[in-house]
């Protein structure tokens, strides 16, 4: 199926903010491939289209925090692919939309549609678990691949995706064993849990109690809150009298103002330890008073990235504070690129049929240059990112993963103290 009309609209749609890193196309109907067959490797493979993606991630809404990072991801990672060459003899193009957040769902659906009319050959995003499951039917409807680098629910792997639903991010059946590992190392045995309401919060809140129950902890009380509720005095009046020695935190950017609450009831972070999880574990510095957090402990996914990759994402956005998925929005928009070469063609389908493919079993590679060379020699490659070694199972889930334990300092920030790797059938 031809998405060339599609993908010609896209550059009229009102309202989309977008980043077009080149201006090159096709100039016939055939949106076919010049290539080989899947995994041929051709290096005179070219495509009458370019290679066109889009994002739906965060610029609103209670995950805003999370979108700059992961935005800059994929601009960095479109940029490095198109310094070196491009895709199939066209520079790949991106347009970016706002995927807001659960409660915002006619903000979510719209980008979708701006998107999917547009002719994206796969969408990147959404950040949130909860946002994706609103949208995805839709986006596997019009064979359009969607590549979160941040969905962490466990629901995903079962889903019925078509094959085209794909994410960098672990399991969260990963981060609650971590998780709950972190709190029981640190010699506490009851563990109250307060989660906000969603696939999200619920399903890591599940392994987080799995967890600790199967250490030899108890979890004395699981909270479940409304997001979008104005205050939490009720809920943490109810924490308060489960007298934990340690409580889970998993939410969103309603964390600032759960905290306060905790400290007006005594049981805040500096008399009771607070551990925090990647939806939340943010660089919260002068938003909280100094020193408030300091030696509590939260997780997230992802590998140790180090200051070179650090610096690169901040030439695309020098203003970034938290680099939360970074990593991962980088390594969706590579795979996606590689894939797309590999099969030597720009439609979702074939693309979505190399990307297994593209993640595991072939030669080492760990930059689109280095990757593209090999598959021009018509060698199978195995990508290995920068938010880790990624390897999609068959569900298009990473089988392993590393999980960062972070600790905060005096100024509210964050630094890693630890980084474990776990797989899916640990």
């Amino acid at each position: 199926m031809t998405r060339t009309s599609r993908l010609w609209r896209s550059l009229a749609v009102a309202g989309a903010a977008s980043l077009v890193l080149a201006a090159c196309g096709g100039d016939d109907d055939d949106s076919g491939s010049g290539g080989e067959s899947p995994g041929g490797g051709n290096a005179e493979a070219t495509s009458d289209e370019p290679l066109t993606l889009g994002t739906l991630l965060p610029e609103t809404g209670n995950l805003a925090f999370l979108g700059p990072p992961e935005f800059a991801g994929v601009d960095l990672a479109i940029k490095e692919i198109n310094e070196a060459g491009g895709v199939l003899g066209h520079d790949v193009e991106v347009t970016h939309t706002d995927s807001s957040d659960a409660s915002n769902s006619a903000v979510t659906q719209q980008s979708t549609e701006t998107l999917l009319s547009g002719g994206v050959a796969a969408i990147i995003g959404a950040a949130s678990s909860g946002v994706s499951f609103t949208v995805l039917d839709r986006i596997v409807q019009d064979e359009t691949i969607m590549f979160s680098p941040a969905n962490t629910s466990p629901d995903f792997t079962t889903y019925e995706d078509d094959g085209l639903y794909f994410r960098t991010a672990p399991s969260d059946v990963l981060q609650g064993q971590v998780l709950g590992d972190t709190i029981l190392n640190d010699g506490h045995a009851n563990v109250a849990i307060m989660n906000l309401d969603d696939a999200y919060g619920n399903g890591l809140a599940q392994y987080l109690t799995e967890t600790i129950e199967s250490g030899g902890g108890t979890v004395v009380d699981q909270i479940v809150y409304d997001p979008q509720a104005s205050n939490y005095t009720s809920e943490i009046t109810q924490l308060a009298a489960a007298a934990p020695d340690a409580i889970a935190l998993i939410g969103f950017e309603e964390t600032v103002t759960i905290i306060p609450e905790l400290v007006t009831q005594g049981i805040g972070p500096q008399q009771i330890p607070l551990y925090f999880v990647d939806g939340n574990i943010s660089n919260w510095g002068d938003q909280l008073p100094a020193g408030l957090l300091d030696g509590n402990k939260g997780t997230q996914p992802g590998a140790e990235i180090g200051d070179e990759f650090r610096n690169r994402l901040l030439e695309v956005d020098p203003e970034l504070v938290d680099f939360n998925y970074g990593p991962e929005s980088y390594d969706a928009a590579m795979l996606l690129a590689l894939a797309s070469v590999q099969a030597g063609s720009v439609e979702s389908r074939d693309i979505a049929d190399n990307l297994v493919e593209a993640s595991r079993g072939g030669t080492k590679c760990t930059a689109f240059q280095e990757c593209a060379d090999l598959l021009a020699d018509g060698e199978d490659i195995d990508y290995d990112g920068v938010s880790g070694p990624i390897e999609f199972t068959d569900a298009g889930d990473p089988e392993t993963a590393t999980i960062g334990v972070y600790q905060y300092d005096a100024t509210n920030n964050t630094a890693p103290i630890d980084f474990v790797e776990r797989t899916m059938s640990q």
